[in-house]
């Protein structure tokens, strides 16, 4: 029996999108697969069908698409003639994914597209739905046949291709996600799970193990003799939009923490694997969230902070708080900020504290990871004010993509002052992001067959593990939600969860200008 080899493309291929009518859609997937196609990376006979509850046709889904593109694309990237020929291989089929009697018909659809692309059933689903749909989808799709990598052909030589990708939040706690993974490996095999983090298909997201493991200087260096703590921000200058319903039930801490966040502290604290690949890097992965230490109650009152955005007047507007939103009951206790501070407790790492936080509403949108070094042991210079200048190293990850490393330096003239300076690199000297480069990068990955990106169920479990605790004591009556001003960084409580001596990095929009001047 010969499968379709790992990281290669298939000829032809379908991708079905659960949710075809739905925002990301139409913000992300569509632009994203336009680029592909743009740049030749799409199979040679590929098609699309979207499936929704809305009523749209080919013909009157098409238009509603191309004015996507001309919205979503960065500016100069929309061909019209390209645009065409892509959306020519779009199609919709108007059906509910959350009733199994509809499922015959979306199998009858695809074998019409099979036909007319000479398709060996080359599938793969993306779930661009609510989360309530995620353990249905997969149940529906195995009733009718549609999850199972069949022999097709006479040579019995080839397998069809049957993928399915999973946005984000995979479950809403330990025993949900849990439930989760049993569903799906009732359905499929792990090897067609693709559980996509959008954070992990940023360029500069991988290029924190290109800084770790292809540069000399800094391994000796990344462990807990050198490193003092370790700061991940992530957090937006916009409020909830109108994902009003959705976000209510979900809060930043499924949203943004459990997934994305918890990524990111384990591609900055893993150990380089031995060869880099997916099964060894993802076990790295596994490792890191095994070793962060489990806190108690007591532990989680005086380490997380949640918060929830009020009204306030920010940039000579009216900002209403969040329980004013579209959707958002007047009593919602949902957070929209969360801070922490936790511990990888192995042996690089022991006693490092990570700080991480994440929110809406506040002064910028910005990603970034700051690695504080510890200061020399003997403190010869000072700055005029007579304090020290710790080295810092920030990756920065949206926007204005790069990396700074800050040290001191003598200010030129008389006497030994010191003072901060900067050494910068930006991606755009490498010639620039393309526009969607997170979704087009790992929608290729998943029709190469390289699951390397994507979360495997025990990283999903292990996570979990972690941050369920903390969910189960917000269920309690008198766990503090605080809230803060939109437009600020934050409930001033999160500053108390960092040891006395520091603060928190309250990071510029510019990365390589910030000690002259903060564009917010």
């Amino acid at each position: 029996m010969h499968q379709t080899p790992a990281h290669s493309l298939p000829q032809s291929l379908i991708l079905v999108i659960f949710g075809g009518s739905g925002d990301l859609t139409k913000r992300k997937l569509i632009p994203s697969l336009y680029q592909l196609f743009k740049q030749g990376k799409l199979p040679e006979r590929f098609a699309v069908l979207a499936l929704g509850r809305t009523d749209y046709t080919d013909e009157t889904y098409r238009p509603h698409l191309d004015e996507s593109l001309q919205r979503y694309l960065a500016e100069g990237e929309y061909d019209a003639s390209l645009a065409e020929q892509f959306l020519s291989g779009v199609h919709y089929l108007s059906m509910d994914p959350s009733e199994v009697a509809d499922y015959p018909k979306l199998k009858e659809s695809l074998a019409r597209l099979d036909e007319r692309i000479a398709n060996p059933g080359n599938y793969i689903y993306y779930l661009s739905t609510p989360p309530s749909l995620y353990g249905v989808v997969p149940q529906h799709l195995a009733e009718v046949g549609l999850n199972k990598e069949e022999m097709v052909g006479t040579d019995g030589e080839t397998q069809a291709i049957r993928r399915i990708v999973i946005e984000k939040p995979f479950g809403y706690n330990l025993a949900s996600a849990l439930e989760l993974n049993e569903i799906y490996r009732s359905a499929f095999h792990e090897h067609q799970l693709y559980r996509i983090d959008h954070f992990l298909g940023k360029e500069t997201v991988q290029d924190i193990m290109a800084l770790r493991f292809a540069n000399g200087i800094f391994e000796p260096l990344w462990n807990r003799n050198y490193i003092e703590r370790v700061e991940i921000t992530a957090v937006e200058n916009m409020g909830i939009e109108s994902r009003g319903g959705f976000y209510d039930q979900t809060g930043a801490l499924r949203d943004m923490v459990q997934n994305h966040l918890a990524q990111l502290v384990a591609l900055t604290a893993m150990e380089p694997p031995v060869q880099f690949n997916a099964d060894l890097f993802r076990n790295e992965v596994v490792k890191v969230y095994q070793s962060f230490r489990p806190m108690t109650k007591e532990e989680i009152r005086g380490s997380v902070v949640r918060g929830q955005y009020t009204e306030s007047q920010w940039k000579g507007e009216h900002h209403r708080a969040y329980r004013e939103e579209d959707k958002i009951p007047a009593d919602s206790r949902t957070e929209t900020f969360v801070a922490m501070k936790l511990f990888v407790d192995n042996w690089r790492w022991q006693g490092v504290p990570f700080y991480i936080r994440t929110g809406k509403m506040m002064p910028t949108k910005v990603t970034e990871i700051v690695v504080h070094f510890k200061p020399t042991p003997h403190r010869m210079f000072t700055t005029i004010d007579g304090e020290t200048i710790p080295n810092q190293l920030i990756i920065r990850i949206q926007p204005n993509e790069g990396i700074s490393l800050k040290f001191a330096a003598k200010v030129p003239g008389s006497g030994f002052e010191v003072k901060r300076v900067s050494m910068n690199f930006t991606y755009d000297q490498l010639g620039g992001i393309a526009s969607g480069d997170a979704y087009s990068r790992l929608l290729e990955d998943c029709m190469l067959g390289d699951p390397t990106l994507f979360t495997r169920s025990d990283a999903v479990e292990m996570s979990w593990r972690f941050f369920d605790p903390i969910l189960s004591s917000w269920q309690e009556e008198d766990f503090p939600l605080y809230g803060y001003p939109a437009g600020t960084w934050g409930p001033k409580q999160s500053d108390t969860i960092i040891d006395r001596e520091h603060s928190w990095t309250n990071p510029c929009r510019n990365l390589t200008n910030s000690e002259l001047y903060c564009e917010l």
